[in-house]
C-alpha cells in the first residue's frame, strides 16, 4: 500500500533522510524504529506532504504523492497522529476530531464519531471540552481519535507513547492493538518498540537518515 523508494529530504541545508526505503503492505502494522534525531518524523512529515523528497518517490495505493497537495492525504484515507498532538487549543475535542473529516466530503460526520466514540469512550463525556484544557495524555488520545477518524485506510502514528503515564500508555496500547487485522495499516514511528514491538508485523530501523537493518518482527 504505502511504498517510500530511496527518499532524500533534506530540512534547509541539513539532509534529514538519505535514500531511505519503507513498505507497508495492506493491512499490517509495521515499526519505523531509531533514536530521537534519526529522522523518524521527517519520514511521516514527508509522507503527509508537510516536506517535499529531492530525490526518491513515495506511493500509497499506486498513486504519487509527491505531486498531491497535503490536504489530499485526508480523501485517501490517511491519518495522522504527530508527535507534538498538533490540535488547536480553542477548538472543543469534537471540532479537533474533525477536523480532517471536512476535508473529505466522502466520509459522514456522524459515522466517523460513531466510530471513534465507540473505540475511545471515554472522550465523549469531554466532547465539548476545548483543547486547551486537556492534559497531555488526554490530548494524545484526541490525536489518536483524530487520525482514527479519517484513516479509513493507513494510520501514520509519531511516538504515540512518549510523555504518557502508564497507565495511558497501556490505553493507547490497547486501542492500536484492536485495529490488528483490520483494514487500516499502521507505521509506528518509535524511540524503541517496547509498547508495540509483539503488535508490528515488520521493523524498519533508522539511523541519521537511512535504513540500518530489516527484521521480521
Amino acid at each position: 500500500m504505502l511504498k517510500i523508494e530511496a527518499i532524500h529530504v533534506a530540512h534547509g541545508s541539513v539532509l534529514a533522510l538519505r535514500g531511505l526505503s519503507l513498505t507497508v503492505a495492506d493491512g499490517t502494522m509495521v515499526g519505523l524504529v531509531g533514536r530521537n534525531g534519526a529522522g523518524k518524523t521527517t519520514l511521516l512529515r514527508s509522507v503527509m506532504g508537510h516536506l517535499k523528497p529531492s530525490q526518491g518517490g513515495i506511493t500509497f495505493d499506486g498513486q504519487d504523492l509527491v505531486a498531491l497537495p497535503s490536504h489530499a492525504r485526508a480523501a485517501m484515507g490517511i491519518g495522522y497522529m504527530p508527535e507534538d498532538r498538533g490540535l488547536v487549543p480553542e477548538l472543543t475535542v469534537e471540532e479537533n476530531i474533525l477536523v480532517p473529516v471536512w476535508t473529505n466530503p466522502a466520509l459522514k460526520e456522524s459515522e466517523r464519531l460513531a466510530l471513534v466514540y465507540r473505540v475511545l469512550p471515554e472522550l465523549l463525556e469531554m466532547r465539548e471540552r476545548r483543547a486547551l484544557l486537556l492534559s497531555g495524555g488526554q490530548q494524545k488520545l484526541v490525536a489518536l481519535a483524530r487520525a482514527l477518524a479519517v484513516g479509513t485506510r493507513l494510520l501514520l502514528l509519531d511516538e504515540p507513547f512518549e510523555g504518557v503515564a502508564p497507565a495511558l500508555s497501556k490505553r493507547l496500547g490497547d486501542v492500536i492493538a484492536g485495529l490488528k487485522g483490520s483494514a487500516v495499516s499502521v507505521l509506528i514511528a518509535q524511540s524503541d518498540l517496547n509498547h508495540s514491538r509483539k503488535l508490528v508485523d515488520a521493523e524498519f530501523v533508522i539511523e541519521r537518515g537511512a535504513n540500518v537493518t530489516l527484521a521480521a518482527a
